[in-house]
């Protein structure tokens, strides 16, 4: 069954300039080693536009998102919650890594990623 989970083209442009202006280190170091090209063995989305929020990293079939905290994501708690809460309610599921844990700790960060995805396609 096609869905277009929750697509936002109002927040194309934005997300587009994301993944070509403004990428964090750390989402480069995530993208290259684990998510681009199917290395996990499914498909992820970079700066994906998903009702009013644009997520970091989402993969379709499974309707995970991966998020990696940086510095601006500590200055706004209770809207980061509510985001959460948002895609939550909209059946998603999240994993959350800081900037230091993919920058320094990639074995764990994948580690956590394949064991949500073999979590998920049990799930099915």
């Amino acid at each position: 069954m096609y869905t277009n989970n929750h697509y936002n083209k109002n927040l194309k442009e934005f997300a587009r300039e994301l993944r070509s202006e403004s990428i964090s280190k750390a989402e480069k170091r995530i993208w290259k080693a684990l998510l681009s090209r199917k290395q996990t063995g499914e498909r992820f989305l970079r700066q994906r536009p998903i009702h009013r929020f644009i997520v970091d990293f989402f993969c379709p079939d499974l309707k995970l998102i991966i998020e990696i905290d940086g510095n601006s994501h500590y200055h706004k708690p209770e809207y980061d919650a509510y985001r959460q809460k948002s895609l939550l309610e909209l059946g998603y599921h999240i994993i959350r890594f800081s900037e230091g844990e993919v920058l320094n700790q990639l074995d764990a960060v994948s580690d956590r990623i394949k064991h949500a995805i073999y979590a998920l396609k049990e799930q099915r």
